[in-house]
């Protein structure tokens, strides 16, 4: 299989984001809906945050094991660097948004605003995902470059859902190009990294771009549960969490079968 024909594959791993998209065009679904499209939202979250910060320790516990200090070192370094920039960077910058909606009396971070984040979070974790795909068809594994295609596009096609649960049931659908821009935020990267990943097999770089993923996501999950709360179904945003989190365990499985 060509580099041409990995890199078209990886594409289409990503774009199965835009599967899940329309959702968020809902207009005034029903509040146990909203409420449990957010949930849902919040369990899939979850589950990317857990994958995430696993692969970006990985690396390191196997520098750990084998006494090899110095790549160990680097490499929590750079995933503490990495978590705090993603995180810390989203409540500066939410901050400062904060301030400018002061005039208008409105606080938190609002559902279009939510979105972004949420993308761009999505966005560098599957750039690093992008990475592993291209990684493995440098190195020759093309078995394991298609598989994790296939569990990467199964995985992103739930990504999407949690992307635009935050607009599911506001006053003003979003636009069809909002969502395409949303998309291409969110998948375009799986694309990028596979292209990249070809020519650049580098442990830093990955965990660097793994640690800026999961502080991003861990921002949104905060954000997501605050909304959760104002929602007062408490009941219904457990079981729906819970199945979020079986969604991302079941799409992830093919991931696991090919050892990744």
């Amino acid at each position: 299989m060509s580099g041409s024909q990995i890199t078209l594959l990886g594409a289409i791993a990503g774009f199965t984001i835009y599967l899940g998209l329309p959702i968020g065009r809902l207009r005034n679904p029903a509040p146990r809906l909203k409420a449990g499209l957010n949930a849902v939202a919040i369990g899939i979250l979850t589950f990317l945050l857990w994958d995430v910060l696993g692969h970006a320790w990985e690396p390191t516990d196997q520098a750990l094991s084998d006494k090899s200090w110095g790549t160990a070192v680097t490499g929590g370094l750079v995933l503490f660097a990495g978590l705090a920039v993603g995180l810390a960077g989203l409540v500066y910058f939410d901050r400062y948004q904060a301030r400018r909606r002061a005039g208008q009396g409105a606080g938190g971070a609002q559902p279009t605003q939510l979105a972004w984040m949420i993308a761009v979070g999505i966005g560098l974790h599957n750039f690093a995902e992008g990475l592993a795909i291209g990684n493995s068809a440098a190195k020759g594994e093309l078995s394991l470059a298609v598989l994790l295609i296939v569990g990467f596009g199964l995985h992103n096609a739930t990504e999407g859902f949690g992307i635009v649960a935050p607009l599911a049931g506001e006053e003003q659908r979003p636009s069809w190009g909002l969502l395409g821009l949303l998309g291409l935020v969110g998948g375009g990267p799986t694309f990028a990294g596979t292209l990249v990943g070809q020519h650049l097999v580098n442990d830093t770089v990955s965990i660097a771009f793994l640690g800026l993923a999961a502080g991003s996501i861990l921002y949104v999950v905060i954000e997501l549960l605050a909304v959760a709360r104002r929602a007062a179904l408490k009941e219904l945003t457990t079981w729906c969490i819970l199945g979020g989190l079986l969604l991302g365990f079941a799409t992830d499985a093919i991931v696991t079968a090919a050892g990744a």
